[in-house]
């Protein structure tokens, strides 16, 4: 599915309440451009038989104390195979702008890590929450919603 129909699935997707929509329009272009520099529509994510997503905690080896909390996402189903997949795991495609705009609501993740190149899992794109947060309230400030007061980021967003 081309990056313009998962951009438009995320606007009919969002809640009719008036507001989502037009915020998940506002951000769409800051989504779009995230996922040109991906270099795949979508990827596979590890879920919980429940479907939530696996988050793995990373630690640096030299500062013990800092960990971050990531979710992998994997070019192709042979290379979530290769990651030794679990019984109770499951690998599900999900297009790229999905997986970008659901970072915005998983409070408890600090990154995803795309893997690029099939049979490559030791080198990925890191996309933090952080610069997601503010690459959408940039665009939101930029876009027409910035003056009006539902200037936002609506809870249920994703």
């Amino acid at each position: 599915m081309s990056l313009d129909k998962q951009i438009q699935l995320l606007i009919n997707d969002a809640p009719q309440d008036g507001i989502t929509p037009k915020v998940v329009a506002a951000i769409a272009p800051g989504l779009k451009l995230l996922a040109e520099r991906l270099g795949h529509l979508q990827y596979y994510i590890l879920q919980s038989l429940e479907q939530e997503w696996v988050v793995t905690t990373l630690r640096s080896r030299d500062e013990l104390h800092h960990e971050k909390r990531v979710v992998y996402a994997f070019p192709t189903l042979k290379d979530v195979v290769a990651s030794e997949l679990e019984p109770q795991l499951i690998a599900i495609p999900i297009p790229v702008t999905l997986i970008l705009f659901q970072l915005i609501a998983l409070e408890t993740v600090d990154s995803i890590i795309f893997f690029e190149t099939p049979g490559d899992t030791t080198n990925g794109i890191e996309i933090r929450r952080e610069d997601m947060q503010r690459l959408i309230q940039l665009q939101l400030q930029q876009s027409s919603l910035s003056n009006t007061p539902s200037n936002y980021i609506p809870p249920d967003i994703a």
